[in-house]
């Protein structure tokens, strides 16, 4: 969910992240502060940061601690006084019990269906005076729609997604399955998870999440690629127990029980499903291109063997994504200093995490499919580009079916502001279908129906 937006899938930066401590005993204000990409001047400030790379990931987290160091050289004035690192940053339990505590750092990270409540809450700072401080700022593209309400804006986007179908071309050689053309339909999906999990004991055909809200989350994305809805138009009643929506489940229930292609263990949360297909016995999984990053940078697992397919059957294609946002406690001064972390790390073409030549000098992958924050004809998005082209050093054959299959699909948004408790109470339906094989798809849906409606009505 990972579960972590704008054009189309996940980008290669960061994995998913959390939040930590408020900044009540910050430095008083300076009046001032200098432009973001020249060394600082003011009084001294301190700030919280998160969502930083896992001790797994050596090479990211080594860059990560480097970009940190190199920020504070260039603005002097600025400390960042603590880097929290969580796996996945957004972890649904620890966010919202840090959220209530009001124990979120200073800069935090935020998946979009969470920053339309953030903003409604009060839960983030107001960044609008000081956007004339970011160089970039003017060239978005729409995602920076998202982070704004009633002409103010109270955050910035930093990535986005969109589903395909995350395939193992090993696993699939190994089945006599062709890896240069994967499942185009559901029926196709069933019968190759079949062939896989034939392969022997370990072997699972088909993964699912099923739990964390996860399994919400890839409820969701099989819905809106069968042409189906979470919610009604106005967004105020559950729209899911439809033809589209039994279609998903019955879909899992068959694979499970009548073939026994998905195995028998439960994916609970983000890494359980990842791991699983990282130790190269599961053939396939839902999952955005930025999946096959994370499989190589934080599992382990051997990048060559893997590939990304357009959804099957896709009418619509679920796009997310996540960026950060400012701590609605932090001084002036602080707002400024977190804007100017964000910019550096993210933002920048040629810094951060768009420093190319060094990712490439690292061995992390360039050139994987991006959701590129800036319009294409800007400064800003024609140097990204230049740089990743310059630099790429994958195979862009394995994305290729992705793109070209994806070309067309409506994107669609993940469902409101309540999405993450919308993802909990449809977690009990993917659960019950892959743990009970009596389970009863139109009850499941039902109850879950009248759950989201009573969820929305109490939410008004």
């Amino acid at each position: 969910m990972k579960p972590r937006h704008l054009a189309a899938l996940l980008s290669a930066g960061l994995a998913l992240g959390l939040a930590g401590c408020g900044s009540s005993d910050a430095p008083p204000a300076s009046s001032k502060a200098a432009q973001p990409g020249s060394a600082a001047s003011g009084a001294p400030v301190s700030i919280t940061i998160n969502c930083k790379p896992p001790k797994t990931n050596t090479a990211q987290r080594a860059t990560f601690e480097e970009d940190v160091a190199a920020f504070q050289k260039l603005h002097p004035n600025i400390t960042i006084s603590k880097a929290v690192d969580a796996f996945p940053c957004y972890e649904p339990r620890t966010f919202e019990a840090k959220l209530a505590g009001g124990q979120l750092e200073t800069v935090f990270y935020v998946n979009f269906p969470n920053v339309g409540r953030l903003i409604e809450a009060g839960q983030a700072a107001d960044i609008t005076p000081y956007l004339d401080e970011i160089d970039t700022f003017e060239d978005y593209n729409q995602s920076i729609e998202i982070f704004k309400k009633d002409g103010k804006v109270y955050g910035l986007p930093t990535d986005g997604y969109g589903m395909g179908l995350v395939y193992n071309k090993d696993v699939f050689a190994k089945a006599g399955l062709d890896p240069a053309n994967p499942p185009k339909t559901w029926a196709e999906v069933q019968a190759a998870a079949k062939q896989i999990a034939a392969l022997g004991p370990g072997y699972v055909g088909f993964g699912e999440y099923s739990g964390g809200n996860t399994g919400g989350w890839h409820f969701t994305a099989s819905l809106y690629a069968r042409g189906g809805d979470i919610l009604t138009p106005d967004g105020k009643k559950a729209a899911f127990n439809s033809p589209e929506g039994k279609a998903v489940l019955q879909n899992l229930k068959d694979m499970r029980w009548r073939d026994n292609s998905m195995g028998s263990r439960l994916y609970n949360e983000w890494p359980a499903l990842m791991k699983a297909m990282a130790g190269g016995k599961m053939g396939m999984m839902l999952g955005a291109p930025d999946v096959l990053i994370a499989l190589r940078n934080d599992f382990q697992a051997k990048f060559d063997n893997y590939a990304v397919t357009a959804v099957p059957e896709a009418k619509a294609l679920l796009n997310g994504g996540s960026g950060y946002m400012i701590n609605p406690k932090a001084t002036p001064e602080q707002i400024r200093a977190g804007l100017k972390w964000i910019e550096y790390e993210f933002l920048t073409p040629g810094k951060g995490q768009l420093d190319y030549v060094r990712a490439k000098g690292a061995d992390l992958t360039v050139g994987q499919p991006y959701p590129d924050l800036y319009r294409p004809d800007t400064d800003s998005g024609k140097k990204v580009a230049e740089l990743r082209a310059a630099n790429a050093n994958i195979d862009a054959g394995q994305f290729a079916l992705w793109v070209e299959g994806s070309k067309g699909i409506p994107p669609k948004a993940e469902p409101g502001p309540y999405a993450q408790e919308i993802y909990a109470i449809l977690d009990t339906p993917m659960s019950a279908v892959l743990t009970r094989q009596d389970a009863n798809i139109d009850q499941l849906l039902a109850d879950a129906e009248a759950k989201v409606n009573a969820l929305l009505e109490k939410k008004g």
